[in-house]
């Protein structure tokens, strides 16, 4: 395990799950919400954006945070496997409520409130997003270690096996 892609939806904790993999593996953490945003909250244009990405897909080992499904596809064949937090919707809001005014290495500022639009990408996402995030997992299954978690519960419990 040395490229690595972390998806799900906000407030599922890949950030979380990201870090605890990188500190097991010792596997340098990329967060594409860092690339994109600016901490003015603007965000920096697609193409230096994948400027970016493809640059740290060149080098021999990392773990990328981050759905951005419109390069989705372009991490997946490049990984060699593929964790994906699939929550129920409660946990995922309950998630990214609990962030709201705290610092984190993932965001270059700290969210002081619960934007509505935020909200509702989330409540959209198990209909907006994860169909075509399963389609692309089926794509690659063959060639991928691609693993799913249904719960903390089922991640906490492969990271404390340590067994990569």
């Amino acid at each position: 395990m040395l490229k690595v892609i972390v998806i799900g939806s906000p407030g599922a904790g890949k950030s979380t799950f990201a870090r605890s993999l990188r500190d097991s593996l010792d596997l340098p953490l990329y967060y594409l919400d860092m690339l994109w945003h600016r901490p003015d909250q603007t965000n920096i244009s697609r193409e230096e954006f994948d400027t970016c990405l493809a640059k740290i897909l060149r080098t021999d080992k990392w773990i990328i945070d981050g759905n951005y499904q419109r390069t989705l596809e372009v991490r997946l064949k490049e990984c060699d496997t593929a964790f994906l937090l699939d929550y129920p919707l409660e946990i995922c809001l309950s998630g990214a409520a609990a962030r709201i005014g705290k610092k984190r290495e993932d965001l270059p500022w700290i969210e002081s409130e619960f934007d509505s639009g935020f909200k509702q990408w989330i409540l959209d996402f198990s209909k907006d997003q994860l169909p075509q995030i399963y389609t692309l997992l089926k794509k690659y299954q063959e060639e991928k270690n691609i693993i799913i978690f249904k719960s903390r519960q089922e991640a906490d419990s492969y990271l404390e096996r340590g067994i990569y």
